[in-house]
């Protein structure tokens, strides 16, 4: 017995590691932990969102050029962006089905190729008619397949922790567009004439292409690994079967719910209060106070700065707060300073315009992520398709807010009736978001049949 004591002394209580156990603990401390392939989905998509914010806002660079050189009337030529526009809207929820058939890779690569030729075919064009066919119908159609619906298709599949954020920052990937490409296209078009600004539109079209087919994924489970922050893999969705008659069948069955009218009506009064309103007439507003033209559009530039900030801030806050609330919030104080915008005018730029310039920005397309959040939490699995026809419905308010400001222009002399009216809708887009049920409550349940899988 003290002999057996004596062994058992001996030998050590835990034996020690072989060679390949150490060496892997040894490996596990030393190397660094991996980027979660979300992220490079993300840059992908990042990358793709700014080239085709930069590619769809161009033709509003061209349009003297064009009338210099051809003699079309600004209405033909605006013509072509009016149908960019629409498209860039309209498109958008089928692009979403088409994800759920091809695959973001493939719809997305397609579409930069579309506008690559639609840019790149101008060079060649002697009437009109293709102009509006390469810029209206190929570049609208391409941009359309890229706008916010490939957002909340890419969110939805890649990200349950952060999806605020990331959808924030993927939004405010248009005002980045906008900012990098706007300011290189005119000086271009200025020094090197607009054919050299529409092959270099194709060109970077072509070489956004390749980045998305090298960094894009359509769904965790094609590459063995699981969204960002999920405890479980999730199992990839069968691929949709006719694409239109899904996007179709889908509004359909969201326009028995109630949750959809009042996210696809708010979104509309944002679409109409911001692009329709302030993005077509702030300048010529302006302008007839005494502005000069520069400095105005040197104004919405500076919009356009603080509005990466306030869409990446109000995704974080997408994360952390009831999105009806942020919704009603943007909607509320947006409608208040549209109230006080007829009186901040001047031909000099003062310390209240610019204050209104620096709260515009932040609140301009802040609406997004929690719109996005919403729609992914009461329609689930359809949610990116749904959001598809809500932004569609943004384009709409857009379109017919241009217009009815220029028709109160023209019957009153002033814009200040428009701003007045933009002012009480955004009052009634807040009521409209903060009206949105809770989910799960009786006749609004929480991922409703619209999830089912086709």
């Amino acid at each position: 017995m003290a002999g057996f004591l004596h062994i058992l002394a001996l030998r050590p209580l835990v034996s020690p590691p072989s060679n390949t156990q150490a060496d892997r603990v040894i490996s596990e401390v030393q190397s660094p932990p991996r980027v979660h392939r979300a992220w490079l989905v993300a840059l992908a998509a990042f990358i793709a969102l700014v080239g085709a914010a930069g590619f769809r806002a161009t033709p509003s660079v061209l349009i003297d050029p064009l009338h210099d050189e051809f003699g079309w009337s600004r209405a033909t030529i605006s013509s072509a962006v009016s149908i960019n526009l629409v498209l860039y809207g309209l498109i958008s929820p089928f692009a979403a089905a088409l994800m759920e058939r091809l695959g973001m890779r493939r719809v997305v690569s397609g579409a930069l190729v579309l506008v690559a030729a639609g840019s790149g075919l101008t060079v060649f064009m002697t009437q009109s008619w293709q102009l509006v066919l390469c810029w209206g119908v190929l570049v609208g159609t391409g941009t359309g397949s890229m706008a916010l619906a490939f957002v909340a298709t890419v969110t939805s599949r890649w990200f349950v922790k952060h999806r605020g954020l990331v959808s924030g920052v993927l939004t405010a990937a248009g005002a980045a567009g906008q900012l990098v490409f706007l300011p290189l296209i005119a000086s271009l078009a200025g020094r090197h004439g607009w054919r050299s600004a529409s092959l270099l539109v194709a060109g970077a079209a072509l070489i956004v292409a390749p980045i998305v087919l090298l960094l894009l994924r359509d769904h965790p489970s094609d590459v063995g690994t699981t969204a960002y922050g999920a405890t479980e893999p999730e199992e990839k969705p069968a691929p949709a079967r006719g694409t239109a008659r899904r996007a179709v069948t889908v509004l359909g069955q969201a326009a028995r719910s109630r949750v959809f009218w009042l996210l696809a009506g708010g979104f509309a009064i944002c679409g109409a209060s911001t692009n329709g309103l302030v993005g077509t007439h702030f300048v010529p507003a302006a302008h007839e106070h005494g502005m000069p033209v520069t400095t105005a559009a040197s104004l919405l530039a500076v919009v356009g700065l603080f509005d990466v900030a306030g869409t990446i801030a109000s995704g974080w806050l997408t994360d952390r707060v009831d999105p009806r609330w942020l919704l009603g919030g943007y909607y509320f104080l947006r409608g208040a300073s549209l109230l006080l915008l007829p009186h901040l005018f001047a031909p000099t730029t003062e310390p209240p315009m610019w204050a209104f310039i620096v709260f515009y920005g932040l609140d301009w397309v802040a609406t997004v992520p929690p719109t996005v959040a919403l729609c992914r939490d009461r329609f689930g699995l359809t949610g990116p398709i749904v959001f598809g026809w809500v932004f569609a419905s943004h384009q709409i308010g857009a379109s017919i807010a241009a217009v009815g400001a220029g028709a109160i222009h023209d019957a009153s002399g002033s814009y200040d009736l428009a701003w007045y009216l933009a002012g009480g809708l955004c009052a009634l887009a807040a009521l409209m978001s903060v009206s949105v049920p809770s989910a799960g409550v009786a006749g609004e349940p929480r991922n409703m049949a619209l999830t089912q899988r086709p």
